[in-house]
Parts: C-alpha cells; sequence; structure tokens
C-alpha cells in the first residue's frame, strides 16, 4: 500500500487515512535531541507521522558556546550542564522505550576545538551517538521543518542559533541554495570592535548571503531569539492570540518592535513577556541582524515558525507519500479517530453540509477540519464544550492553519455547541477575522450542531441539503426510514441555522427518487 486512494476507495476530499500507511505509523514516536549553542533539547514526537504532536520536549539552557569567541572552547560550565542533560535525556528515552534517538550538534560543537573530545565524551558516557552537522546541513534540515507546516510555503528560511545564523530557500517542496554564517547572537556579543565592528561585519555577511541565495519577499523566522523578537511584537501589539508559529509580522512593525525594546527595561520586559533571562539578552543583537537582513534581503512578510530543525529530522524520515499530506486534515483526523464518539462520522458530515459551502469566505479546509472535530471535546462538562473547543483550535499543536483560520475553526466549533458563544472572551480574537468570515463560522458551526443529529444514520440515512442562496431557500431531503430522527431537537437547530443563513426552510421525505410528502 502506497497510502494513494485506489479507485474503488470512496475517501471524497479527505483522502484515504494516514492511519493506514505503515511507514507513518513507524514514525508514531520519533525522539531526536539538539545540541544548540544556547541549548539542549529533547523532542519526542507522538500521533499523526504528518502533523506531529509533542509527546515529550524538554530544554537546557546550557551556554555551550559562551565565550567561545574569545577562547575557540566550549564554555567548561555548558560542556558540564550539556552533558547532563545529555545523561538525562538518554534515560528519559529508554524510560519510554523508544527507538533511539537520533541527536544533532549544530555550530558551537562543530567549530570549537573541544567540540570532537565533547561528542566522544557524550557517547563514552552515555552510549548516545551524536553527529554534528555542518552549517549547510544545518540549514536544509530548519528549512525542512519549515515545510512540516507549510507544505507549499515559499520563500527564505532564516535558522538564528546562538553561534550561527543559517539561511536556505524555499520553493515547490524543495530546499534549494542554502548557506551558513558567523552571525549567532552569542558570538556577536562578545566580538571585539564594540557596536560599529559589529555592524560592520553584520552588513558583510548579510551582503554577501544576497549573493548567494536569491532574494524572495517572504521570511520564515527560525530559532528561539526569533521568536522572542515575535513575542514582544505581540506583546506591543496587545495583540490577542499567544500562539507562536505562523504569527505574521511586517518589516514595519518588526522595526517598531525593536525601536521599542531598546527603550525599554529588559528585565521588567522580560517578565511582561513571559521570556528568559538568557533569551532576552540577546534580543537586542539579534535585532541588529534582522534589520539588516530584512533590508538585504527586501523581504515584505515575515513568519514565524514554531517548526525548525528537530521537525526537519522528523521530516527527513517521512516517505514522499506522507510529506505531500495535509498537516491540518491529518491532525484533525488524528484527533477525530483517538477522540470522538463516532470515528468517521467527520467525513459524512462535511458531505451533508458541503452544499452550503460552495464558495467559502474562508479556506474550504477548515471546514473539513471543523467536521473532523466537531464532537472530540464531548468528554468535557456540557457548560464548558464551547469554551474547551474554542481553545482546542486556538491553542492547540495545528500545522497548515493561520491564526485566522484558528479563530474561525474556534468559533464554528463554539457554534457547534452554544448557539450564541460571544459576548465573553472570545470576541476579543474576533478582530482578525472579516465580518463575512464570522458570519461563515457561525453558519458552519448551526450547520454542524444540526447535522449531529443523524450522527447515528449511516450517509444515506443522513439525506442532504439542498440550498439555494438566490431563492433563499433550504431544503431537507430524508429517506423514510430517517423521518423520526427529524424530531422536537432537530427542527429547532435545523430554524436556528436557517436564521444564521437568513432562508426558508422546507423538510421533504423520499421515496426513491419521489417526493413523498413534506413535513410541517
Amino acid at each position: 500500500m502506497d497510502g494513494t486512494p485506489e479507485p474503488h476507495d470512496n475517501w471524497g476530499p479527505f483522502g484515504r487515512p494516514i492511519f493506514d500507511d505503515p511507514a507513518a505509523r513507524a514514525l508514531s514516536r520519533v525522539g531526536v535531541i539538539d545540541v544548540g549553542s544556547n541549548s539542549v533539547r529533547m523532542v519526542v514526537f507522538d500521533g499523526a507521522a504528518r502533523s506531529p504532536a509533542y509527546f515529550y520536549n524538554e530544554k537546557v539552557m546550557a551556554g555551550l558556546g559562551a565565550g567561545m569567541d574569545r577562547t575557540g572552547m566550549l564554555n567548561p560550565q555548558g560542556r558540564e550542564r550539556a552533558l547532563n542533560a545529555i545523561r538525562r535525556f538518554v534515560a528519559l528515552a529508554n524510560g519510554m522505550d523508544i527507538p533511539p534517538l537520533t541527536a544533532v550538534a549544530t555550530a558551537a560543537v562543530r567549530v570549537a576545538s573541544d567540540g570532537d573530545s565533547f561528542r566522544h565524551e557524550v557517547e563514552a558516557e552515555t552510549g548516545q551517538v551524536v553527529h554534528i552537522i555542518d552549517g549547510e546541513e544545518e540549514a536544509r534540515l530548519s528549512a525542512q521543518g519549515v515545510l512540516l507546516g507549510w507544505p507549499e510555503g515559499e520563500g527564505l528560511v532564516c535558522d538564528i542559533g546562538g553561534s550561527s545564523m543559517e539561511l536556505a530557500r524555499i520553493e515547490g517542496g524543495r530546499v534549494w541554495e542554502r548557506a551558513t554564517t558567523s552571525l549567532g547572537p552569542l558570538r556577536l556579543e562578545t566580538m571585539k570592535g564594540g557596536k560599529k565592528q559589529r555592524a560592520r561585519e553584520i552588513k558583510s555577511v548579510i551582503g554577501d548571503l544576497a549573493e548567494k541565495i536569491r532574494r524572495h519577499d517572504r521570511l520564515f523566522l527560525v530559532g528561539g531569539s526569533w521568536r522572542a523578537i515575535a513575542r514582544l511584537d505581540m506583546v506591543r501589539r496587545d495583540y490577542p492570540l499567544s500562539v507562536l508559529h505562523d504569527y505574521r509580522m511586517t518589516p514595519k512593525s518588526v522595526r517598531a518592535t525593536l525601536d521599542w525594546v531598546d527603550g525599554q527595561d529588559l528585565e521588567a520586559l522580560r517578565q511582561r513577556a513571559g521570556l528568559s533571562s538568557a533569551r532576552i539578552s540577546l534580543v537586542p543583537i539579534a535585532g541588529e541582524v534582522l534589520r539588516r537582513l530584512l533590508t538585504g534581503f527586501s523581504v515584505r512578510e515575515i513568519v514565524t515558525s514554531g517548526y525548525g530543525l528537530r521537525e526537519g529530522l522528523l521530516y527527513e524520515q517521512m516517505p514522499q507519500r506522507v510529506r505531500s499530506r495535509d498537516p491540518l486534515i491529518e491532525a484533525a483526523r488524528f484527533s477525530q479517530y483517538a477522540q470522538a464518539r463516532i470515528p468517521g462520522f467527520g467525513r459524512m458530515l462535511y458531505a451533508f453540509i458541503e452544499p452550503l459551502f460552495t464558495q467559502p469566505k474562508g479556506d474550504i479546509r477548515w471546514v473539513k477540519a471543523a467536521c473532523m472535530l466537531h464532537d472530540v471535546s464531548w468528554r468535557a462538562h456540557p457548560d464548558y464544550r464551547a469554551e474547551v473547543c474554542f481553545d482546542y483550535a486556538t491553542r492547540g499543536n495545528l500545522g497548515g492553519i493561520d491564526h485566522p483560520g484558528r479563530i474561525y475553526l474556534g468559533l464554528a466549533l463554539a457554534h457547534r455547541y452554544r448557539n450564541n458563544p460571544t459576548g465573553n472572551r472570545f470576541d476579543p480574537l474576533l478582530q482578525l477575522l472579516t465580518d463575512r468570515q464570522i458570519r461563515e463560522a457561525e453558519v458552519l458551526g448551526k450547520a454542524m450542531r444540526f447535522g449531529a443529529m443523524f450522527s447515528f444514520a449511516n450517509p444515506v440515512g443522513m439525506g442532504s441539503l439542498r440550498y439555494r442562496p438566490k431563492k433563499q431557500t433550504l431544503e431537507l431531503c430524508l429517506p423514510p426510514e430517517s423521518e423520526p430522527l427529524y424530531g422536537e431537537v432537530a427542527a429547532a437547530r435545523f430554524a436556528s441555522l436557517a436564521r444564521a443563513l437568513n432562508v426558508e426552510t422546507s423538510v421533504t421525505v423520499l421515496n426513491g427518487k419521489r417526493r413523498k410528502h413534506r413535513l410541517e
């Protein structure tokens, strides 16, 4: 089986479930260790291979690269902390009974004169093999991490670590030119010559990069220092959603935030933004690099990525048939199969309500995902299901969806459980949607609320909807055996859907291809 639907497989717009693919199931638990210049982290991915969940995620700010510009060696305290962290990670992985960890070390270890001895020490004490990768390979893996979240993403991917900064270009699902530089903030912080010399080096290096890598007006930012700047941009703008992945900025906004940071007390700002002391201390220098990068490559749109090298290592192990799947649909499908009362009903529900969304104001993928997620919060207390599913959509680990999409999805799911979910903490987030998207999310939620009344029927038993927007009519056509399902509650939900659409309704019971009679 290669994951491609056969002609007789009626999977419709969703495609065959990825969980049927043995290659995908083999990736259900993948553990990686990333030994960086500033931090050492272990991540264990679990769940849907195309849109992984983080089964375990732990980071230690070891500071391996601190002071290396002066000494040429790994920081002794950082080396000890990193070794202790890896020792713990290996023990944890053994306890989880997962396949062998994949461990990679980046700029600090590859450049330091004692980097190789550190690698041997780790292997001798823990049994864990650490692969020291070069800068271009680091750039490629980070770019693949971005492709994990944006399969059709195009633009530049910039990954900043403590001791290096990598740049690559992605297009057509591939990584093209890539390069590495020494523009890591830990290194720049200690270089001789002060701010003027630092500015000259940054300008020179960015200029060289512009000669090697084709310009693009979209920039994906990977790395802790970039995410810290994005978090500060959120704080300055009083942005209503706290998810960093797919947070979008303009060069104007970034420059305004960096100017704003220059006039702030960093400790007070750190507490306000929820950043670590080690991270915020590098923001001013990382900001100097970012300013020049935006100018040098004529960037117009900036996208923050929560995925990077570690996700790139997972992507590396995926066969192409898994890579090509939609991460949003796979994440929603996995949640449905794991948590819904009737796994698989989402596909039937989508087929039932699809006539209402021939020209959606939102992405049709959002509608498909909503149908699969419509019942995953059923275990929550009935009074709080709207809030739980709204939080799931807006704060959950979802790839392949932007911030407006999260709000749309959350609002639709809230309407699925409550007729009027507005007038509460959801409201500030609605500013990210257009008025037409808000109305459509309400229609979607009420359509799912009505369709769920037929959730114990087969696809034929659900009947069908005939929507005529120009005539402002909505007709429910039911087979005779499903007539008992159209009770008082179903009728009330149908009326609520009709009010959202501003249409007149009718209900017809069909006998074969003929209309038998209308229900009043």
